[in-house]
């Protein structure tokens, strides 16, 4: 797979990945809009989302061909570990850009900045410490 294939591969199964999240959420909260019913939509839609991505990355960008419900739980809290990781990074940038510049515009920037330099080193954690022993090849892109 070119590097450009699986780069739009991914950003394409991310934004999959958030929208069942978002989805999942507005559903909880259509039953119940209180306290409980947030916390709750926040827990389900992640793990929607969460489960989504996983599958997704298992098969459509590591190859992975294992299988096992003990090999899918380890590789799973392997990827929702390196998950957390990549979480802090991403809070923590759009976080330092909100109290430097103060403004929306600035978080959301942060955000997405944030956002992308944490799904670059989810890749390449995944790849070294998840799917190990993935077929996943990358070849460089070639001009036409």
């Amino acid at each position: 797979m070119t590097l450009a294939g699986l780069t739009l591969r991914y950003a394409l199964f991310a934004v999959a990945a958030t929208v069942v999240n978002l989805a999942t959420q507005r559903l909880v909260l259509s039953l119940d809009d209180g306290p409980y019913g947030f916390a709750l939509a926040v827990l389900t839609g992640t793990l929607a989302g969460l489960v989504l991505k996983y599958v997704l990355d298992k098969r459509w960008i590591f190859f992975d061909r294992s299988a096992g419900m003990a090999t899918h739980g380890r590789k799973f809290t392997l990827y929702t570990v390196m998950g957390l990781v990549t979480t802090a990074i991403f809070w923590g940038t759009e976080t330092a850009f909100w109290l430097i510049w103060g403004t929306d515009l600035a978080r959301e920037g942060g955000a997405v900045l944030g956002l992308t330099i944490g799904y670059i080193v989810k890749f390449n954690l995944d790849r070294r410490f998840v799917f190990t022993d993935s077929d996943l090849v990358i070849r460089p892109t070639t001009a036409p």
